[in-house]
């Protein structure tokens, strides 16, 4: 039955790329995807999948009952784009201004409705259930999985599963971490007061820039010598403003910035270190602070058991194959899921040859391979027929 499956995706694959490119011509921004929405569950419901709309936001579920009673398995796919002007010239370039899906979710979101529009057609076959996830919002904390949680989209799932396209990976190629997955991803804001002054003068103010700038290099010294090298960590400041006028020292500066880790420990050893950082800086120069700490996305976290039958599964595609790649220091709102119950995020390579498909995620010019789409839908079928299948049957 499975080969069957794995067939049927060949002749859903032009519909699925229909779908994307749909989808990547009318893109929506994280908690605004109202359209995308309304497509997915109609395109759902047209299956006879029974469809659940406005979940923790926009968010979309189908329920596909087995003929069988048995196990709940969930699969998830974000729908949201990025605040990005497209800059690549294709012929299903997005036709809203600023915004474009530079992830690749409007693929995931395309892939998983090709998987269900090929299990509705084997439903009396599936001894358990599947629950197909339409996140909203990904991209932007809080998320719109916790949203969905919180509105009971795991009651009753036993196990859910997560895929992400991956620009870095060759086509043909799947990559199942176990463990840590992705980072977890924490926000940084820091507002220094100063006394402002004239240029020519620096010794009557206290000049918030002078010592912004000594923050930025402590925070990159210190983080180098303070923590463990083995345990990655990423403090990336990537915002710093100030003043209004050439000759003015101001009054306040304020730094921004992101930090990555991969457990919770290292979590608070970073945030420790900050503090010791600001305080003792802010003492030397005669100036203050105040700093915002917001804890955002865990590490997402694949449970050994269901990561180690993914992993086979997926090597047993034929002409497709799992690597090895070292954890992703991105974040990921899934690690919300598994920390409800066991669960896996999986990778499909979708670079070719074609330098187009190698730019990288959040970029201006970032593109899909469209043929990784099909070696998406046959690793979630794989995992369906696993848990839904019995041998026997």
């Amino acid at each position: 039955m499975l080969k069957e499956w794995h067939e049927d995706v060949e002749e859903v694959y032009d519909q699925m790329v229909a779908w994307r490119r749909h989808l990547h011509e009318n893109p929506e921004l994280p908690f605004q995807e109202v359209q995308t929405a309304r497509m997915v569950g109609d395109i759902l419901a047209g299956y006879g999948i029974e469809v659940q709309r406005n979940v923790g936001g926009h968010g979309v579920v189908g329920i596909l009952k087995g003929g069988n009673p048995g196990p709940t398995i969930a699969l998830r796919a974000d729908m949201d784009a990025l605040p990005i002007q497209q800059e690549n010239d294709v012929p299903y370039k997005s036709q809203v201004p600023n915004v474009m899906h530079a992830c690749g979710h409007d693929a995931h979101t395309a892939t998983l409705l090709g998987v269900a529009k090929i299990l509705s057609k084997y439903q009396d076959q599936l001894h358990g259930t599947v629950k197909f996830l339409f996140q909203p919002a990904e991209e932007q904390f809080p998320g719109g999985a916790i949203q969905m949680i919180e509105e009971g989209v795991l009651e009753g799932v036993d196990v859910i599963f997560g895929n992400h396209l991956l620009s870095s990976v060759p086509l043909g190629n799947f990559t199942v971490t176990k463990g840590s997955a992705t980072a977890s991803s924490d926000y940084v804001n820091i507002k220094i007061a100063g006394k402002g002054g004239h240029s020519s003068a620096p010794h009557t103010a206290v000049n918030p820039i002078v010592i912004g700038a000594q923050i930025v290099n402590q925070v990159h010294m210190l983080l180098s010598q303070k923590v463990d090298p083995v345990q990655p960590v990423v403090a990336a400041i990537t915002m710093f403003n100030s003043g209004v006028a050439i000759n003015v020292i101001p009054e306040e500066a304020t730094i921004a910035g992101t930090v990555r880790t991969f457990n919770q420990e290292q979590r608070d050893n970073v945030k420790t270190i900050l503090t010791h950082i600001l305080n003792n800086v802010t003492v030397t120069y005669g100036a203050t602070y105040e700093l915002e700490y917001t804890r955002g996305y865990p590490p997402l976290v694949n449970t050994d058991k269901e990561a180690e039958i993914v992993r086979n599964l997926l090597n047993n595609i034929d002409q497709l194959s799992v690597i090895e790649i070292p954890p992703i220091m991105a974040s990921e709102d899934f690690a919300y899921y598994v920390q409800q119950i066991p669960g896996v995020y999986f990778y499909t390579g979708s670079a070719s040859e074609d330098p187009n498909t190698q730019f990288p995620h959040h970029h201006p010019k970032f593109n899909i391979e469209e043929q990784a789409m099909k070696n998406s839908a046959k690793g979630f079928l794989s995992i369906v027929h696993y848990y839904l299948v019995p041998e026997d049957a």
